[in-house]
């Protein structure tokens, strides 16, 4: 079997993203600069994705309420989003997102399983970071890893997928 890298792994991530918000919902997502580090981020809607098999981490979708919102209107093609609806487009969306990845992984490097999406929201920070004052309100990840931003040429969605593996 042959070897993956974590930039393939990148790249692959980065394109299932695109691939998926084109093919669901015909918006064009642009990339921005990728950061070599799973980012701090204060997030009002997280999926969260657990990844098995020859390599093994987390594939974290992470966005403002705002853009899980204009998410969750065109994913479910409804015109008002509700807090449930918000939380069922960002699992869907984070699950979908997963499933390109490991279709495209497995065809090319071999066995990949996926976990249930966990939808949080919160602050996420690195575990060597200081806790804040409200431990309550975050969960750590491990610090290894990506984060890639992403955005609509109009600005309307901003989300970030972090991939640690």
């Amino acid at each position: 079997m042959a070897s993956i890298s974590f930039e393939e792994i990148m790249f692959t991530i980065m394109s299932a993203t695109q691939d998926t918000f084109k093919s669901y919902m015909n918006i064009e997502l642009l990339a921005g600069k990728v950061e070599k580090r799973v980012d701090p981020v204060d997030s009002d809607v997280t999926g969260i994705v657990g990844v098995a098999g020859d390599r093994v981490g987390y594939i974290i979708f992470a966005t403002d309420r705002r853009s899980a919102q204009c998410v969750a209107k065109e994913l479910l093609m409804i015109d008002e989003a509700d807090e449930e609806s918000i939380r069922d487009a960002v699992g869907e969306l984070a699950n979908n997102i997963a499933g390109v990845f490991k279709t495209r992984y497995h065809e090319q490097y071999g066995s990949v399983a996926l976990g249930l999406p966990l939808i949080v929201s919160g602050q996420l920070r690195a575990v060597s970071e200081p806790p804040e004052a409200d431990e309550n309100s975050s969960i750590n990840v491990q610090c290894k890893g990506v984060t890639i931003p992403f955005t609509t040429a109009d600005g309307e969605i901003t989300i970030k997928v972090m991939v640690y593996m």
